[in-house]
């Protein structure tokens, strides 16, 4: 904790002055996370100050983190002839973030009204995901358990947590899946259940090293990327067969 404090207050004096007049100051503990290939996962610690204390009856904090988006499809599985499943209807989501993740002192459907909160996306269920195909919410649904068993969709996963009274942060888990990219962080000020100030930051995912190297031949080279996986395969096969003929 004390390690924490010392890393906010470094952080806010270079703004100590203009802070003054600002409700809101919010930084990163890292403006770039590193996939390597023995990345188990990551973590991006969140801070700021407020001029007005937070807490129950003052100010609240909502932070909001948003990975880049990509089209999903989700299909549904159906019994043909009795014994065999083949791929049934299907609804495509044209822009799913590969990451959500939301915190705060409190859950934003106790800070603000249910309208604002649907407008602003905050909230799993407040997601704007738009699809094409099925119609039926059950392939929204099935979209949400995929993705928050995967761990790249979080609902209050951690607190935001206060130090003194107008000190905050929060430290959001990244798992080992996180996809690459620009990530989008906003954090917001609500008060009297409106949101009166927010501030927008970024931080960058990227592959580094070997992981970056087989990301780049996979993307560029398919073909001959898999090949390689096969050879490779067939290769520990082989040396697996002499290894246990030996034993």
């Amino acid at each position: 904790m004390i390690a924490r404090l010392l890393l906010l207050l470094l952080a806010l004096l270079p703004v100590a002055a203009p802070a003054q007049e600002a409700p809101l100051v919010a930084s990163l503990s890292q403006s770039e996370v590193e996939v390597t290939t023995g990345f188990t996962g990551a973590s991006v610690m969140i801070f700021g100050a407020t001029e007005a204390p937070i807490g129950p009856g003052g100010d609240e904090i909502l932070v909001v983190v948003r990975g880049p988006t990509r089209p999903v499809v989700v299909r549904r599985k159906v019994r043909a002839l009795g014994v065999l499943w083949v791929n049934g209807p299907s609804a495509r989501f044209a822009r799913v973030p590969g990451f959500y993740a939301i915190a705060g002192t409190r859950p934003a459907w106790q800070l603000l009204p249910e309208e604002e909160r649907q407008r602003n996306g905050l909230g799993l269920d407040a997601l704007p995901l738009e699809s094409t195909g099925a119609r039926s919410p059950q392939f929204r649904a099935a979209l949400l358990g995929l993705e928050t068993a995967s761990g790249r969709w979080l609902e209050y996963a951690a607190p935001v947590e206060i130090d003194g009274s107008r000190l905050f942060h929060v430290q959001l888990p990244l798992p080992a899946t996180v996809p690459t990219g620009n990530y989008q962080v906003e954090v917001l000020l609500v008060r009297s259940r409106r949101i009166v100030a927010r501030q927008g930051l970024e931080f960058r995912v990227d592959r580094v090293g070997i992981a970056d190297r087989i990301a780049t031949v996979a993307q560029a080279e398919p073909l001959v990327y898999g090949i390689a996986c096969v050879l490779l395969a067939a290769a520990a096969g082989w040396l697996g067969s002499v290894v246990f003929r030996r034993g």
